[in-house]
């Protein structure tokens, strides 16, 4: 690897850095020189994760960071005096090439700047793809961000060689994007988002009658959403992801707090760090819709228009609705044990199956999973009576119990990992 491909990689990492859709972990440890690894130092591999739980290692790239577009929320806008590089075609896919024959990734994700128009970027996107693919032979994992603007026929074509692909709705407002990034509409993300949505469809019909048809973004697509760069409520982003969950192909929404980069820009709020807890709660709820049978009107409401910073949305669920507690959780339906706090999907299915072979405890349910320290405030059980329930504590009662005193306030300073719940 030559100097200059080097120092373009420093440069087109670093611009990469604020897409959050690969699901790279964020955690910053450096190497002070005495000891081993360092988390802020790989120069563009992040780690995503696959549906089984494997961690797997990308090369998170940029193939420019020259854009055309002045979106306020973004590092590479084209006012911005920041430095600039462009990778060919050819540096790219043996760059990819040479960080996978080393071990060092797995796979790529790659996005772009916006340069002449959305069609030549892509255009070149699909060219890194089709050269691992075709020329290299390369079946690693790879994300392709598709261009807003771009042509039905450049997606149908990266979507043959691409796992995922995505296109960033970025604000869950048209007014409010246009305001941030007037060179964008709503048109310009969702044709795109249609486009890949009728390929997989089709291809999959295809494949049920000719099972070497090809495949197209077998991994389906995701988009992100920036979080506090605009006055959108938590309701709003919930209903806007719920409306994105029902496309059958769309398989992740991210949540991006907002960074203030452009802290010159007076369209954007003056905030001193990102709103990392409310990111995180974000996530917390997005999984509750996903996997634990919420609607958006359960977790947010007008009443209570935002998440609560300082529990999860599940137990703020629980606190606002004591009538629904005690649950016996020797009788209660799987829908209902989703609905405790401190009850996981697995958790829940484990209580179906044990309970059909004898009663369970307080002890059998640790066994199982079940985090006791919130349960038992919402369950019944063997030997557990409602004397020490939500309805004999009240719901502040219990809310104080499980937020001791020195928890109360929400340090925005600590950072939390989307992925745990």
């Amino acid at each position: 690897m030559n100097d200059a491909v080097l120092e373009k990689l420093r440069v087109l990492a670093e611009s990469a850095k604020y897409d959050v859709s690969c699901a790279s972990s964020g955690t910053v440890r450096s190497n002070k020189g005495a000891g081993v690894g360092n988390t802020v130092g790989g120069m563009g591999i992040c780690h995503s994760f696959a549906e089984d739980g494997r961690c797997i290692s990308l090369l998170k790239i940029m193939l420019t960071n020259y854009c055309m577009y002045d979106c306020a929320y973004c590092i590479n806008r084209r006012s911005n005096d920041i430095r600039r590089a462009t990778f060919s075609v050819s540096e790219l896919v043996e760059l990819t090439m040479e960080f996978y024959r080393r071990n060092y990734i797995e796979g790529l994700f790659l996005s772009s700047g916006v340069v002449r128009n959305p069609d030549y970027t892509m255009e070149r996107l699909v060219r890194v793809a089709k050269e691992l693919r075709t020329t290299h032979r390369f079946n690693g994992y790879i994300h392709l961000k598709s261009i807003p603007g771009s042509s039905r026929e450049l997606v149908n074509e990266a979507g043959l060689y691409a796992d995922r692909m995505s296109v960033n709705i970025e604000i869950p407002n048209e007014t409010s994007l246009q305001t941030l990034a007037p060179d964008k509409n709503f048109k310009s993300v969702f044709e795109p988002m249609k486009y890949i949505q009728q390929g997989a469809l089709e291809s999959a019909e295809e494949r049920k009658k000719y099972r070497k048809a090809p495949r197209f973004v077998p991994a389906g697509q995701s988009t992100q959403m920036i979080v506090g760069a605009t006055a959108e409520t938590d309701k709003d982003i919930l209903r806007f992801s719920s409306d994105m969950y029902q496309r059958p192909t769309m398989r992740r929404v991210y949540y991006s707090g907002f960074v203030p980069v452009n802290s010159y820009d007076t369209r954007l709020p003056m905030l001193k760090q990102p709103p990392l807890v409310r990111e995180n709660r974000l996530y917390q709820a997005d999984w509750l819709l996903r996997f634990y049978q919420f609607k958006v009107d359960e977790i947010v409401d007008d009443a209570y228009p935002d998440l609560d910073l300082e529990v999860d949305p599940k137990l703020a669920w629980a606190l606002r609705h004591p009538e629904q507690f005690p649950v016996d959780v020797n009788r209660a339906e799987y829908e209902m044990l989703l609905r405790i706090p401190g009850v996981g999907v697995l958790s829940a299915k484990k209580i179906i199956t044990a309970r059909s072979y004898g009663k369970l405890g307080s002890y059998q349910l640790k066994k199982i999973g079940v985090v006791m320290k919130k349960a038992q405030y919402f369950i019944t059980c063997h030997e557990l009576s409602m004397h020490n329930t939500i309805q004999e504590m009240t719901p502040q009662g219990v809310r104080t119990l499980l937020l001791p005193h020195s928890k109360k306030k929400v340090d925005e300073n600590q950072l939390i990992l989307p992925f745990v719940f």
